[in-house]
This record gives structure tokens, sequence and C-alpha cells, in this order.
């Protein structure tokens, strides 16, 4: 049995708007572990595959980046995204009714985050945004239908949120940098808590050009024994040893292309994301509904915060 897992991030190069970063457990009942990863996209190919563009409509879980549609166009931008993140989250509940709903499930703490970024308590947005609940049920009901054939589990993402206020704050104390790899350590942390006697192999999307993570790992593993068992361009691994409960954790570039927990992971992080970004902006067009809703990267960030400086400063 192989607990392979997966995480990445969304949002750490906007400048509004939150960092979020996702996690994907699965179980694969058959693997040796010794043998590495298995590729589970060819293991679950009767319901899922890498495009969006797919004649026979399976689900498309890949890198975020290449399934988030164009704002413009006639369908909706998030309808990829959505289809396999809800895929994956409906698997052992129905569909959320509301995006608050989506957020408990996957871990944020959604009070917590308004308390110090109180623009996230506009309205909330109704879910499904580019299907029908029916619809979401079904394409669920396919993936359990393939992941129970290919004998693996699948268990529901979990999602890191790092709110503004947040991020500044661990910017000043530590740097851009250490705030990401903080929180991909706290999923780390989540994984490992809940799997303490599976051994986790946890493959995590490279953190900058960083190729030695032995340092970062001891600071936030404290007393772990730490063994490396690789460093290189590609991928750096290491084994945490903790009162003889173990994970391995794997850095590795473009890894949502290799590994489907990751990809899925940097999609679940981008829909979350998505999701605070639709309430940042209802939030603020209650001050000024003139203003063009902004996705939060940097060119329109600026003309956004241009429009708004006025507003934002009375407030």
């Amino acid at each position: 049995m192989l607990l392979y897992a997966g995480i990445d991030e969304a949002g750490y190069g906007p400048m509004l708007g939150p960092l979020c970063l996702g996690a994907v457990v699965a179980e694969v009942a058959d693997a040796d572990p010794a043998e590495g990863p298995p590729d589970l996209w060819a293991r679950l190919s009767e319901a899922i595959c890498r495009s969006p563009a797919d004649r026979r409509r399976r689900i498309a879980i890949a890198d975020s980046k290449k399934l988030k549609g164009a704002a413009g166009a006639t369908a909706h931008p998030l309808r990829h995204l959505e289809r396999g993140v809800l895929s994956a989250a409906m698997l052992e509940h129905p569909c959320p009714g509301e995006d608050v709903e989506l957020l408990t499930r996957l871990g944020v703490p959604f009070d917590e985050i308004c308390r110090r970024a109180p623009w996230y308590r506009a309205a909330p947005t109704a879910l499904p945004l580019a299907t029908s609940p029916e619809r979401a049920g079904i394409d669920s009901a396919k993936l359990r239908r393939a992941l129970d054939r290919a004998g693996v589990r699948l268990f529901t993402p979990i999602v890191e949120v790092v709110d503004e206020i947040s991020f500044n704050r661990g910017c000043e104390r530590s740097g851009k940098a250490h705030v990401n790899f903080a929180g991909a350590m706290r999923l780390l942390e989540r994984i490992w808590a809940r799997h303490p006697e599976g051994h986790p192999r946890v493959v995590v999307d490279r953190l900058g050009g960083r190729t030695d993570y032995v340092q970062p790992l001891l600071r936030y593993f404290p007393g772990v024994d730490l063994t490396v068992l690789g460093q290189s361009e590609r991928v750096s691994r290491y084994r945490l040893d903790r009162g003889g409960s173990l994970l391995t954790v794997s850095f590795e570039q473009e890894s949502e292309t290799r590994h489907l927990p990751t990809a899925l992971a940097s999609m679940t992080a981008k829909f979350v994301r998505e999701l605070f970004m639709l309430r940042f902006n209802r939030g603020f067009a209650t001050h000024r509904p003139e203003v063009k809703p902004t996705a939060g990267y940097v060119a329109d960030a600026r003309r956004w915060l241009e429009e708004m400086t006025p507003t934002l400063t009375r407030l």
C-alpha cells in the first residue's frame, strides 16, 4: 500500500488576494513504495485525462494554468477547474451549495480569515459555478467508479489559505519565499498527522530555484531525523523520521505534469483562490461598483489600486 500525495500553490505572484496551497492524498492499494509512484492518469483513464478538450468528456486533471479559460470566453472560465475539484470533493459528500460549504470541507478556517481580511465577508458564491449539482454528481460518481476499479482511494483535498494580512506580516518577518514554504510545510504536517503510520510519500512543486532543503526542513520539523535521499537540479528528496513515524518528501520541478496528486492540488488551490477573488471584488464593489473587477495579477492590480486609492484611503 502506498500513500501518495502532492502539494502545490496558487497566488504566489499576484499583488492582490490570498496565497492558496492545496494538498491531495491518494491511497493506492497494490502499489509498492519501493517502485516509485504509479501513473494515476493511466490507472484512472476511464474517468480522467490531461486535456480539457477530450472527445470522451472525461474529467481533466492537469496543471491549473492549463485549465483556466479566458475571461471573455462564452463558457465559464473556471468550468474545468471546478469540474475536477468538485469531483474529488464530492466523493464522500454531497454537492456544496455555496463557497463557504466547500471551503469548510477543504479545511479552510473562513471566519478566522475574515477577521483579518473583512472584505471577504461579501455575499457568498452559489455553487456550482458552471454546471448543475446533478451533473457534478454524475462526474463524481464516474470518478468514484474508476477509483474503486483501480484500487485507489482519494481523500478530500485540503487547502491552506494565507490571507493578505498574514502574507504581508510573514514577508516582513522572514521574506516571501519563507511564507510560501511555511504554507507547504503546514500542509505536510497535516498529511503526516492524519497518516502517522502510513509513511506518506509527498511531492511538492519546487519552491523557487532551491535544491537544498535540509535546513528549512529541520527548522520547521525540529528534532526529526532527516536523511537526504538525493539532491539534484530536478528532484530533492528527503526522509523524515519522528519517533518511528516516517514521511518522505520530494521537491520536484514541474511536478504537476508527472504526479496526479500534485496536479489536482494545483487545481484545488487555484479554484479556492478564484472563489476568494470573487468575494474580494464583490466586497469592494459595494464601495465603488464602477471599478472593473481584478484577478489580482500585477499589471491589472496596479490599475485597480490606482482607481481604488481614494476609497481605500477613506476606508
